[in-house]
């Protein structure tokens, strides 16, 4: 199989998205820092280009985040051209475990509020190069965490303010209001 690697902004500038036409995880996989990679070689690898701060993996795609003093212009095609020989090399995301599915907790209206995250946020989340977990869900307030792209976007608050809690609270009533959680 011809491994084919194309790239997306995000709407945070600091990041990118590198897609490819292989699945690479199920679920995803956040290496904030360089010393969170040390149980994945890709990342690992990912994080010798001094250039890069931040990589994210899910689906068919991995979101890099670059340093402040990189431009896309000068990494771009260097991280492209690595993204698609580790693909091609199948260099692990992750060392080996078990995969499941989700397993939602809680009360029935926090069971509720993780499924609408998991089926309704989470895919349109992932289309901008991040991802959502929810934390938890305290008298009215949803907190979440978000991830990839989404840590540190500018559009974030947009996105978590007009999208996820008009969402929920359209859905749950008892949501009064959607946090994100620092990281």
């Amino acid at each position: 199989m011809t491994i084919n690697v194309y790239t997306e902004q995000t709407p945070n500038p600091a990041t990118m998205k590198f897609m490819v036409n292989k699945l690479l995880i199920n679920g995803s996989e956040d290496f904030a820092t360089k010393e969170s990679a040390e149980h994945s070689p890709f990342a690992k690898e990912l994080f010798k280009f001094n250039f890069v701060s931040g990589v994210f993996f899910a689906s068919n795609f991995v979101t890099i985040t670059k340093t402040d003093d990189a431009e896309w212009t000068d990494i771009e095609a260097i991280l492209k051209e690595f993204v698609k020989g580790a693909v091609e090399s199948e260099i692990k995301i992750k060392e080996a475990t078990t995969e499941e599915a989700p397993a939602f907790e809680g009360t029935e209206t926090e069971i509720k509020i993780q499924q609408i995250l998991h089926d309704y946020v989470r895919p349109a989340v992932e289309q901008d190069g991040g991802a959502i977990t929810y934390k938890s869900f305290d008298e009215g307030v949803v907190t979440v965490e978000l991830r990839g792209s989404c840590s540190g976007c500018p559009s974030s608050t947009i996105t978590l303010k007009s999208g996820i809690q008009n969402l929920l609270q359209r859905m749950v009533p008892e949501v009064t209001e959607v946090v994100s959680e620092a990281l």
